[in-house]
């Protein structure tokens, strides 16, 4: 049985055994606990943890758990219903509403309910995580002297050096900022180089949790559309000009949701359009370290290309390692530097010391090639498993571009099947998703990618947060039952 569920389960039975003991009444010894449940002693360590947590027990080093006295009932719910008018007029004088959509983030961040297989994930199953190598990290990192001290505000400079290597180029250390994972240092960009009210570009489709950043901001998400060679530099110039903007958000490498890579040709076209805007490139390099075995070489960042202060480089640790392990570098030269800075430096002060430290062990140990290595090969199995299962199970379903790097698929839904003739759209979209939640999987729908209008209905799917290739497969054929259903 999984260790957490084993946690769960022995909680629920010594939740249920409490009023067996009188307050302050002793609990049976963890190893009486072992013995009866047959679990292990770090199981029975978590659950008491848990009861503690939720102050039913009281452990005491040397001594046990005890029954914790009860607490006193809770004070009756107050009247909050005066801050919807309080938090709808805070924005009545901003010219782009501040709205606070987290629903598509929080799709990729939940855990779904058991038995429910895992399309809709963001991060790396815990059996492709480097979990032994990240423990044994922190734990050296720990012993470090200094190790709990206040780190440099811009961060470590051996952290900082090996960013800077990773981006290559004339990049150097002075000029990254460890930021606390992708989504920080996306925030601490868009802050600092668009104000309340601006245009900033963005690919279409695109990753939902920046749109969620950029409107949280007050900016106006601009669409620029993208195929299998990325963006499209004529249609970015034709954007710059008619909106005036000063920002372009881009993943050039597997782009998210398409998996596209920026095309060679492409490249030095889209930071020459930038240039001439007088625009910013904001850079999302979030899944360079899980390309696939079959990819071949990767293209330089478009950080490493770039004299002229064009491109702030976002690169993250976390895709590769663990959703908690939240280490992430900005990258930029020239003055936004320092505004990249005092901005990091406002909202998050910095990155807690041991965490940056365990980033240098893990980094630096003979473990962190071998993870990539092997991750690098499991993708590209789950990839095809899953691209297989889907011509099988689902051949009307438009796969147009197979992404050799990255976690996920993105396919089209067909416009109009069998005797229904209305084509799928967004509603169509979230039948299936609610379908498909209803045989066991959890998908994610196509429209939250897109800041406008999509021009057809979409679904991703994610190969990297299940267990292994029997449940793609698995998965697969429970969306196709759900689609049956749907149609």
């Amino acid at each position: 049985m999984h260790e957490r569920s084993s946690v769960g389960e022995l909680a629920n039975h010594l939740r249920q055994e409490l009023d067996r003991y009188s307050p302050g009444g002793k609990l049976p010894s963890s190893r009486a606990l072992v013995e009866r449940f047959r679990v292990s002693p770090v199981t029975v360590s978590r659950a008491l943890a848990q009861l503690a947590a939720e102050g039913l027990v009281v452990t005491r080093p040397g001594a046990g758990a005890f029954r914790a006295t009860p607490r006193p009932a809770t004070a009756a719910a107050g009247d909050t219903s005066w801050q919807e008018v309080a938090l709808s007029a805070d924005g009545t004088a901003d010219f782009v509403p501040r709205t606070v959509d987290a629903s598509a983030v929080l799709t990729t961040l939940a855990v779904p309910p058991p038995g429910v297989i895992e399309f809709n994930g963001g991060y790396l199953h815990p059996s492709l995580q480097p979990e032994r190598a990240m423990a044994a990290a922190l734990s050296r990192a720990g012993r470090r002297p200094g190790a709990w001290g206040r780190p440099p505000m811009e961060g470590l400079p051996e952290l900082r050096e090996w960013f800077a290597r990773s981006i290559g180029g004339a990049v150097t250390a002075a000029d990254v900022l460890v930021s606390a994972g992708g989504q920080t240092a996306l925030t601490t960009a868009l802050r600092a180089l668009a104000p309340p009210g601006a245009p900033v570009l963005v690919e279409s489709p695109t990753y939902p949790g920046m749109l969620a950043i950029a409107r949280a901001a007050g900016l106006r998400p601009v669409p620029v559309p993208v195929d299998a060679d990325g963006v499209k530099p004529s249609l970015l110039a034709d954007a710059f000009r008619a909106t005036g903007a000063r920002v372009f958000v881009c993943q050039p490498l597997f782009q998210n949701p398409t998996g596209a890579v920026l095309a060679p040709a492409r490249r030095p076209e889209v930071l020459r359009i930038a240039r001439d805007a007088g625009a910013f490139v904001i850079e999302d390099d979030f899944v360079r370290r899980l390309v696939h075995e079959d990819a071949g070489p990767l293209p330089r960042p478009l950080a490493a290309d770039d004299p002229d202060g064009v491109v702030v480089h976002v690169g993250s640790l976390t895709k590769a390692t663990s959703p908690s392990f939240r280490v992430s570098a900005l990258a930029a030269h020239g003055p936004v530097l320092e505004r990249l800075r005092a901005i990091q430096v406002v909202d998050t002060f910095f990155v807690p010391r041991p965490l940056q430290e365990a980033a240098l062990e893990l980094v630096g140990s003979p473990a962190w090639p071998r993870h990539l290595r092997a991750v690098s090969t499991e993708l590209k199995t789950r990839r095809d498993t899953m691209t297989t299962a889907l011509r099988l199970e689902l051949p009307s379903f438009s796969l147009p571009h197979i992404p050799s790097g990255g976690y996920h698929l993105w396919l089209r839904l067909p416009d109009g099947t069998g005797g229904t003739s209305q084509a799928f759209g967004s509603a169509g979209e979230q039948s299936l998703t609610i379908a498909a939640l209803r045989t066991g999987v959890s998908i994610t729908p196509g429209r939250p990618y897109f800041s406008a209008e999509p021009p057809a209905a979409h679904i991703r799917l994610s190969f990297a947060a299940v267990a292994g290739t029997g449940e793609i497969v698995e998965g697969v054929r429970r969306l196709r039952a759900a689609y049956d259903e749907v149609l």
